[in-house]
């Protein structure tokens, strides 16, 4: 947390709505709201330093740690769930002359 001693607080009012859209994607994502907050004005403003981010890192997070063991069940499963419309086959015409 050393990293507090140079920043600066600042303090933003939020629609009810937004502060929790807010705090669901950080606990979703795993980080402080407060980082989330940072990540989210770097992006709109522009990142400044050499950090870059994979902004996209942790987007699919489950909180699960056996999906990749899982995943050929978990897609018969998917697959299972679905109804799949088909059109029925067309009757093959011979060529006309």
């Amino acid at each position: 947390m050393g990293m507090l001693a140079y920043m600066q607080r600042t303090t933003v009012k939020l629609p009810d709505d937004l502060d929790a859209r807010l705090r669901h994607e950080a606990e979703r994502r795993g980080i402080t709201v407060s980082q989330l907050t940072r990540e989210a004005i770097e992006t709109h403003l522009g990142a400044t330093g050499p950090r870059r981010r994979l902004l996209a890192a942790g987007a699919g997070a489950s909180g699960r740690d056996d999906i990749s063991e899982r995943i050929e069940e978990l897609l018969r499963a998917d697959a299972a769930s679905k109804t799949v419309m088909r059109r029925p086959a067309r009757k093959a015409t011979p060529p006309s002359h």
